[in-house]
């Protein structure tokens, strides 16, 4: 087998990965897995392309460490002849000066751990293997691969908050996040409907977490997380764009620790906290319980309505994008989104039915509106790729 590399994607109780070979600079996929439950029972499987279970493990208990090293071992061993070339990482937080992948050094690390502030949940279970893979094999390359990269090309505009530029100095600014997926959802575009593809295009990630993002010629211009992951759609337990003078009354009125706030804010609302049952769109997509009615029609209408300001910064609509969990799976979201956008245009065809392409628009829809599944992982891959061939470039030329 050819030279692989191992795509990361951490989160805050899994690990997924994907194991890609490296054919003339492209990836090709070998297998996908995840280990989950992490610091409860691992639970770690991993299948082929076809589906097929190639290993699945469980520990009553394991380290962190421990788990990533049984990851690389099987790695290795699933590789044959072959060789780990590269490991790449999902990186929440790239600030303000990571707005490309690249090659980890302990230096980059250090950089990227001072970012934690921003994403205080997320980046510390993306540097975690990270620094695992560094401490049992350093001499292995790593790349990171970071979320908000791809919406660096917001004009000023759109990435500017009404506050002392004081704060703006020192990184206060919109980021936006889920950019590996936006990325992943561009290219797709230009392979299946180019000529979408370099239209207006508004994205909706609808998944645990949710975003939209606006798209023009398959850049960004605006999206709906800003400084935080926290910021934008109602999510499964985040509470998305809120009033700030609603965290002032729970300082004051309420006497909440900045902690608990966080804990309400990012773990306790959104889906959950309306519906009172779950954040799992599953689940309450299945309940006839009135609460969670009211939290599916709330999550349908801030999607519509951000959507609304995404158009306004495209100038216009030519296609919407459903994408990730929600957006791939849930046939009836979709079309109470599509039914409040009828104003903009966008019309789905009768049973929701997905055609070539994922088209699900009916014929005289004036928005051609997709169902298209995002890989975030094959994106991590692609750069690990890309910029392991690039630093083999500069050493021949040196």
């Amino acid at each position: 087998m050819a030279d692989a590399v191992l795509a990361l994607n951490a989160g805050s109780s899994s690990l997924k990965f994907a194991v890609w070979r490296d054919e003339a600079g492209l990836v090709i996929p070998v297998s996908k897995g995840e280990i989950e439950e992490i610091g409860a029972a691992p639970h770690f499987i991993a299948r082929d392309t076809s589906g097929v279970i190639l290993i699945e493990k469980r520990w009553p208990s394991a380290t962190f460490s421990f788990l990533v090293n049984e990851l690389l071992g099987w790695v290795d061993h699933h590789l044959g002849g072959g060789h780990l070339a590269a490991v790449g990482h999902r990186v929440v937080h790239g600030g303000q000066d990571h707005i490309r992948p690249e090659r980890l050094t302990d230096g980059v690390v250090a950089a990227l751990e001072a970012l934690t502030p921003l994403a205080p949940l997320h980046q510390p279970h993306c540097l975690a293997p990270i620094r695992a893979i560094l401490a049992s094999r350093p001499d292995l390359p790593q790349v990171a691969c970071f979320d908000t990269a791809f919406h660096h090309t917001m004009p000023a505009v759109a990435a500017r908050f009404a506050l002392p530029r004081a704060y703006e100095e020192e990184g206060v600014r919109h980021y936006g996040f889920h950019g590996l997926s936006y990325e992943y959802i561009a290219r797709r575009l230009r392979e299946v409907a180019p000529n979408l593809a370099s239209g207006r295009v508004v994205v909706a990630h609808l998944g645990n977490g949710a975003s939209l993002c606006a798209m023009s010629n398959g850049r960004g211009v605006d999206t709906t997380m800003t400084f935080t992951a926290l910021d934008g759609l109602m999510m499964g337990t985040r509470c998305g764009t809120l009033d700030p003078g609603v965290i002032l009354y729970m300082l004051r009125r309420k006497n909440l620790s900045p902690d608990e706030i966080e804990h309400v804010l990012y773990e306790k609302s959104g889906l959950l906290g309306v519906s009172g049952l779950s954040g799992d769109m599953r689940v309450l997509l299945a309940s006839d319980h009135a609460h969670a009615r009211e939290a599916i029609e709330l999550f349908v209408w801030r999607i519509a309505r951000e959507t609304a300001a995404m158009a306004m910064s495209l100038g216009g609509l030519d296609g919407f994008v459903f994408t990730a969990g929600i957006g791939e799976h849930a046939p009836d979201i979709r079309a109470a989104v599509c039914e409040r956008l009828s104003w903009l245009g966008v019309k789905i065809a009768t049973g929701n039915p997905a055609m070539a392409a994922g088209r699900i628009s009916a014929p005289d829809s004036r928005v051609d509106v997709r169902v298209i599944a995002t890989d975030e992982e094959a994106m991590i891959g692609q750069h690990t790729l890309d910029v392991l061939a690039a630093g083999a470039a500069w050493e021949g030329l040196g």
